[in-house]
């Protein structure tokens, strides 16, 4: 007789992709075998019953800030990062489906013949039949980030926890890969985050999710299987906390 699964802590999440994350080592574009990899984990989540939805950025193909600062119209760069998503939406989409897990991309810049608009309602009936749900085109609205997007469509589907898959293991006093000796956090808080300006989301991201009591979980994504340790409560990367 099989064992029984391990029971999931959390039972909706939404997991936060950088775009930078989908290309593996190369320098921009997707890598094929990282959108394979993080499809893989997603699936192995959904089979424990988790509902999934994502939202991931769009770096790795146009970065709308950095655009604005060589003088760039900062709406307009903003609306090519957000369709920037969108494609990356897609790729993780087709990912998902070859791994036989049902999923809709929904875009909150209406454009029918590729993705669903978002309604909010319609998407959380997506994530309760079991489809995994990524939210492409941030807000909709320029001068906002991909990491406020995240937090408000968490907030939207009444998410659980927000998932922060990123190239380190969690949250450090200051960047490990330049600082050798700098130290992890197991655990911080939404106000210290804010006071040390340290770069897990941007203040409103942080913001949004201490006015609505939502955890956030930093972790690395680069790691296979690492997005179930943290659905089934291991301590995994750093907790960001009331």
């Amino acid at each position: 007789m099989p064992a029984p699964s391990p029971a999931p802590l959390y039972r909706r999440i939404l997991l936060k992709l950088s775009g930078e994350a989908l290309m593996g080592e190369q320098q921009f574009g997707i890598d094929p075998a990282v959108t394979t990899r993080i499809a893989r984990d997603v699936g192995d989540i959904q089979g424990l019953g988790v509902q999934t939805a994502i939202v991931i950025g769009g770096g790795n193909i146009f970065r709308g800030v950095a655009a604005s600062v060589r003088g760039m119209d900062r709406a307009t760069a903003d609306y090519m990062g957000m369709l920037a998503t969108v494609i990356n939406g897609l790729a993780l989409q087709d990912a998902l489906e070859q791994q036989d897990v049902l999923t809709r991309v929904v875009t909150a810049i209406e454009m029918r013949a590729v993705a669903e608009p978002f309604i909010r309602r319609r998407a959380i009936r997506h994530l309760e039949k079991g489809r995994v749900v990524i939210f492409a085109a941030g807000t909709g609205n320029p001068y906002f980030t991909t990491d406020t997007a995240a937090a408000l469509r968490a907030m939207e589907i009444r998410a659980d926890v927000i998932l922060k898959g990123t190239k380190v293991d969690g949250v450090y006093t200051a960047d490990p890969m330049i600082h050798p000796d700098a130290t992890k956090y197991p655990a911080i808080s939404y106000l210290q985050v804010l006071e040390k300006q340290l770069k897990v989301m941007d203040a409103t991201a942080i913001s949004l999710c201490m006015d609505n009591k939502l955890p956030i979980v930093v972790f690395n994504l680069l790691e296979a299987g690492n997005i179930r340790r943290v659905v089934l409560g291991e301590a995994v990367g750093t907790m960001v906390g009331g």
